[in-house]
């Protein structure tokens, strides 16, 4: 054999070789690929969006969380304000009752006040009757007061 023959007969074989990668083997190489490629890409793309979005969802959880916590906090102030406002009422409700109270037990003591005066006057006025029926009792004698009595006569 020949080398130049050789040579020439393994350049047209590598040269079917290569049209044969070209024409089977190379495009669905180059189509598999393009496809990871345009994967690749879109996957990214998704992620980036991704990215974007749950920046913004962020964002809206923060001012949600803003809102919600400044709407809290107002709360709790007119509450606290509220509680407030009820306790000087009940204040003043239970002023105004422990006044009426004052005023009723004083109204009561100056009663039985008067009460006791007058139950003590009765009851000095029959002591005073008692002693006196005793002491007349004791003094009233027929004999020593005979001249008492007949003057009262001729008097009357």
């Amino acid at each position: 054999m020949n080398i130049n023959a050789t040579l020439f007969l393994q350049a047209v074989v590598f040269a079917i070789l290569v049209w044969f990668t070209m024409k089977f083997v190379w495009p669905p190489i180059t189509k598999a690929l393009d496809e990871r490629t345009q994967k690749i890409a879109a996957g990214l793309a998704a992620a980036d969006k991704a990215k974007t979005e749950l920046a913004a969802a962020n964002q809206r959880v923060e001012q949600e969380l803003a809102t919600s916590r400044n709407e809290t906090a107002s709360r709790l102030a007119d509450a606290d304000r509220r509680a407030q406002q009820i306790i000087e009422e009940a204040k003043v409700r239970a002023s105004e009752e422990a006044n009426r109270i004052i005023v009723a037990a004083r109204a009561e003591a100056e009663q039985q006040v008067v009460q006791a005066r007058e139950a003590l006057r009765e009851q000095v006025a029959a002591l005073a009757v008692r002693g006196a029926e005793q002491i007349l009792r004791k003094e009233v004698n027929p004999t020593v007061h005979a001249e008492l009595l007949s003057r009262l006569k001729t008097e009357l």
